[in-house]
């Protein structure tokens, strides 16, 4: 039984050590979908140690990708799996970097508002941080805050994340406040064994920065003994109960339903005095993780890209294929095609056995003509084309050129010519800042009706959210509409173009927005779930030719 709006917030914070990358933001987003099956209502939020203010200027390389949430914020992936999890939008105020942490406090010392005083790490930072960690808790509108913090324990930059969960718990009381500490268990294969000392000296480090953990989440590739798990409990000062065992699981979506089985939404609960009577509701839940374990037809679908290295990259896109595959009882086969290393003269050998191509999104002028190539490969050969953002822009450029006859057609971003059908957006000329300056967050879009992408959607209003500076350049609208690549997607406030679709072809839809950010176990985005039935339509038929 969820809490009433009288009953005070509690907060559960998500620690790392050992390693990076170890699944925090998987086991939030899995703990909050359990309380939310069992009626709380819950929030999560990322807090980054890294001091640029948000990872919009960050190469995908170093940060994988960078995820838009409605209200225009530029955000680590994390927020993408909150939303995919839990069905609920994040904002702006679900994700908090050093960055923005120390221009806040060093604006308000510009300001005089410290009266003089030295500005310290304590109290000043810690403040701030706590102060953006209780924001959410202040609307009321939640019962059960996650908080999940970035990098490890021992970090230099965690330290005064950590020292103000430290405060934040003296002051809270501990019945309110969770945290749950999520390390490695290596096995050894030389000796046939699993080591736990890693995980002994990282709750020492904890334990040293004030923090006793109340639950530990143990990332193993073995399945831990019991005797493994009280050994744990001993030296970390927890109960057996308490510890949690995070092994390899096909798909990350069984995650919550591992979670459950070792009862950790019922353990945290008892720790923050909250009742959870019955069985949580995860019938569509089983019903999705089945779909995806078990399905009935492969497709194979090449993404387009430039950071093909890193699919964290494309995060965002590969999970909605995920949910759109299970949507159609598909299973997805993502192939990544380096657009760097496409020619003309060997297109047909890199995209042999494709059943649809998708032309993912990025900036700059880097394995450009690669992605032209592809777009031009999926038109003349008729295979299901999704192209998006940049991808939309591709196939706007290559239709101009190989079509419209405007051999030097391009984008304004990629170089300068006398025929830039993708242009910078009027209001971004005279922008010189990089950081959170681009066309952010969600906007309208109107669909004409009867377009293939109006059917997808089944209604003609939409909000999309985007992530770019340059557009179709409207001047050239009516010769692409007589040529046959139509733009069927309209904003209504500013006439720019949405969404562009190519006429006798099986399906091939390019948009200037990023679908991929509202795509959700609970609401597979429409546009994706229409592409992967194309795709395997296309698949069917010429496989039994």
């Amino acid at each position: 039984m969820a809490a009433n709006n009288t009953t005070k917030t509690k907060y559960i914070f998500v620690t790392g050590g050992v390693a990076s990358s170890l699944g925090k933001g998987i086991i939030s987003a899995s703990l909050a979908r359990l309380l939310q099956a069992r009626g709380y209502r819950v929030a999560i939020q990322k807090l980054d140690p890294y001091i640029n203010v948000d990872p919009g200027t960050l190469n995908p390389y170093e940060h994988g990708e960078c995820y838009v949430t409605e209200d225009g914020a530029e955000t680590d992936l994390d927020l993408g799996h909150y939303e995919r999890f839990t069905n609920i939008p994040t904002s702006k105020a679900n994700n908090v970097t050093t960055g923005r942490i120390y221009q806040s406090v060093i604006n308000k010392e510009r300001r005089g508002e410290f009266l003089g005083k030295t500005v310290q790490v304590i109290p000043h930072i810690t403040d701030e941080i706590k102060r953006r960690i209780k924001l959410l808790g202040a609307k009321k509108m939640y019962d059960v805050i996650i908080t999940e913090i970035g990098g490890t324990v021992g970090d230099i930059e965690s330290l005064p994340y950590i020292e103000s969960v430290r405060q934040l718990r003296y002051e809270l009381g501990y019945g309110n406040t969770l945290i749950v500490h999520l390390t490695l268990i290596p096995y050894m294969a030389a000796s046939g064994e699993l080591k736990t000392k890693p995980t002994q000296h990282s709750v020492k480090q904890l334990l040293e920065n004030g923090l006793q953990p109340d639950i530990l989440v143990l990332r193993t590739e073995k399945h831990l003994t019991n005797e493994v798990r009280r050994k744990v409990a001993l030296f970390c000062n927890v109960d057996v109960s308490a510890v949690v065992e995070s092994i390899d699981v096909p798909t990350i979506y069984e995650v919550p339903l591992m979670m459950l089985n070792q009862k950790l939404d019922i353990v945290a609960l008892d720790k923050l005095q909250l009742p959870h009577e019955g069985e949580p509701d995860l019938a569509q839940w089983i019903e999705f993780v089945d779909k995806v374990k078990h399905p009935n037809n492969l497709v194979h679908i090449a993404l387009v890209g430039k950071y093909t290295e890193l699919p964290d990259a494309y995060k965002s896109i590969v999970e909605s294929f995920v949910h759109a595959g299970a949507a159609n009882h598909t299973k997805v086969k993502l192939h990544y095609v380096n657009s760097e290393k496409i020619t003309p003269e060997n297109i047909a050998a890199q995209l042999k056995g494709m059943c649809g191509i998708l032309v993912a999104p990025g900036f700059g002028h880097r394995g450009i003509e690669g992605k032209i190539t592809a777009v031009k490969y999926a038109r003349e050969n008729g295979i299901p084309f999704f192209g998006i953002c940049l991808g939309m822009q591709c196939a706007v450029v290559e239709f101009a050129r190989h079509t419209l006859g405007y051999a030097d057609a391009n984008s304004t971003e990629m170089e300068n010519t006398t025929h830039p059908v993708i242009d910078l957006m009027e209001e971004q000329k005279g922008v010189t800042e990089k950081g959170g300056t681009m066309r952010l967050g969600g906007y309208p879009c109107t669909l004409t009706k009867g377009s293939k992408a109006a059917k997808a959607y089944g209604k003609t209003q939409i909000i999309e959210r985007h992530r770019h500076r340059y557009e179709f350049n409207n001047d050239y609208l009516d010769e692409f509409t007589k040529a046959g690549l139509k733009p069927v997607g309209i904003n209504p406030d500013t006439n720019l173009v949405e969404v562009v679709e190519l006429e006798n072809h099986p399906w091939f839809i390019g948009v200037q927005y990023h679908p991929e950010y509202k795509s959700t176990v609970q609401n597979p985005h429409p546009l994706f779930v229409s592409f992967v039935k194309a795709a395997t339509d296309y698949c069917q038929t010429h496989n039994s030719k």
